[in-house]
Formats: structure tokens, sequence, C-alpha cells
């Protein structure tokens, strides 16, 4: 059966950018929602956006804005390309206690009429739209070391500046304020589990902070996430192991100690479960490969 949701990978991927061309993919781009937030900049081309049963034109230099769960489908007469970052925006942290998180001030501007969705680059007021375009899609080529923190970081700088137009057009940021919905409580906890990694973790107490009861909230996470509270945790931690073991010379006791494991048998048990080798072999593989990577260069 064929459905709108476009299933989008929030674990492995949660963050994306690349240059789109009408030319070379598949267009127009049906109607479809997914959790994530999606910017778009648009470089060439004029076209039209059907976004919650509304239409907008669009034109070059136009920065288009898509909440989540937005239902919004792309087309043209002719040939168009754009910028687009798909991001989960419950990982981008707000810049000071007074504002509220990202999640739900996007939440609040969904449904006020005073969020346009399209604007021109020249209302960012002096800000490179595209150049923060281009430098995400570059870090996200590249993946060079803390390239998701330079991506966020970019993220950060551009959304600020669009609550801030939005803000001054007459949006109410303090509905953003009011109590989230299920799913933007999940963006938090997520948020939550993040900063609080090396920590234990226990799903029955991350379900009470929701307000939510052990069943609801761990069926809700699994449709939001695709797996398990469980499995999310165990996933984030590997990934934090994986980036230590590749950017760093710390210790296997000292990485378990970072990532909640309780201790270095626990670890290694559990990486090699999900990457099937041992972080020791995972780091010395990706000592030969720059090695051979520099033979090659010189």
């Amino acid at each position: 059966m064929n459905t709108l949701f476009e299933k989008s990978d929030c674990l492995n991927s949660p963050l994306e950018a690349f240059f789109f061309d009408s030319d070379n993919e598949r267009y127009p781009v049906k109607a479809h929602w997914h959790y994530f937030c999606e910017m778009l900049y648009i470089l060439s081309g004029n076209g039209y956006i059907l976004c919650n049963e509304k239409e907008y034109t669009i034109k070059p230099g136009d920065f288009v804005f898509f909440h989540p769960q937005a239902v919004h489908a792309i087309y043209s007469d002719g040939p168009i390309s754009y910028h687009v970052i798909k991001f989960n925006i419950g990982l981008l942290k707000s810049a000071g206690s007074h504002m509220p998180s990202f999640s739900r001030l996007s939440a609040a501007a969904a449904i006020s009429d005073k969020a346009p969705i399209i604007l021109p680059e020249t209302a960012f007021a002096g800000l490179s739209v595209k150049e923060i375009f281009e430098t995400c899609i570059h870090e996200m080529q590249e993946k060079q070391y803390g390239y998701d923190l330079c991506i966020q970081s970019h993220l950060t700088n551009l959304l600020t500046h669009l609550f801030r137009i939005w803000r001054a057009n007459g949006f109410d940021t303090d509905l953003a304020v009011q109590p989230p919905s299920d799913h933007q409580t999940l963006f938090s906890i997520a948020e939550y589990i993040d900063e609080n990694l090396s920590q234990p973790l226990h799903v029955e107490e991350l379900a009470e902070k929701c307000s939510m009861s052990y069943s609801q909230f761990t069926r809700q996470f699994r449709e939001l996430y695709g797996r398990s509270c469980r499995e999310y945790i165990e996933f984030i931690r590997i990934s934090r192991v994986k980036d230590l073991l590749l950017f760093t010379d710390s210790d296997l006791s000292f990485i378990s100690q970072e990532t909640g494991f309780a201790d270095c048998s626990h670890l290694i048990h559990t990486f090699k479960k999900v990457e099937h080798i041992t972080p020791k072999q995972y780091r010395l593989r990706r000592e030969q490969a720059l090695f051979k990577k520099s033979e090659n260069a010189s």
C-alpha cells in the first residue's frame, strides 16, 4: 500500500545534507511527510511547493522550511536545483535557558500564520544562507572530526535567525512554552539521553520523565525512531565509542566510563555484537585506511 510517510533513519542518519538536481533525480517530489525538519535553498529554476494543502511559488535565492510531519511536495514546469538539509530538530540545543527548545518553537510555528515557511535570502539580514548550506553539505561529504557538531552549529545559527524573523513578523514564541505533544516530548528525551549517556539510563525512568506509562512510552518511541528505547541507547553509545576510537587515543577503560558501559568487558562484548569486530580491530582498520590514503597521496 502506498503511504505518504517517508521513513527516515533517525538513528543512523540524524543529519542529511545534499544537492538536488531535477535532471538527475526522480522528479517531481511527490507528496510525503517525515519526522525530520527539512530546509531547502533554491539555486536555479522556478517551481511550486505544496505544503499542508497550501501552494507556494519558489524562485532562486528562496529559503524553504518544512516542519516535522508537514505533508509537502515539490514540482516545476522546467529544470530546478536546490540544496537540502534534513535533520532531527530534537538534537539541536537552544542558546539560552530563557529560550524554549527548537523542537517546541517549531511545533508552535507550524500552526502560526506569522511564521512563513518561504523567505528570500535577503530576509536574513546579512547571513549567507547559501554559504551555510554549502558548508553543511561539504562537512557531510568529508565527515572530518566533529563534522556533526559543525553542522549543528550552522543549523543553530540559521534557526536562531529564522525565529527572530518570525518574532518580528508577530509570531508569539510564548506558545512554545505550552506543554509539548507526545512526539515533541520524545524528541526532548532523546536530547536527555545524549546529554546523560555516561550515566545509567533506565527506560522506566525515562518514561516517567515524559509523564507516560511504560507501555505508552515504549510504543511511541519505537514508532518515532524505528527501534526500542534500549536499542536506541545502545546505538548512541556505540556511535560515541566509534568516535572516541577514531579521533582520540583514549584507552577502553576511559571510553567505557564516558559512554555508560559498566566496564571494558561489557563494552567489548556489545561492540563486537553490533560491529562484528572488536574495538581494537576497529581502531586498527581505521589507522590502516589512513596510512593507505597517505601513501596514495604521496
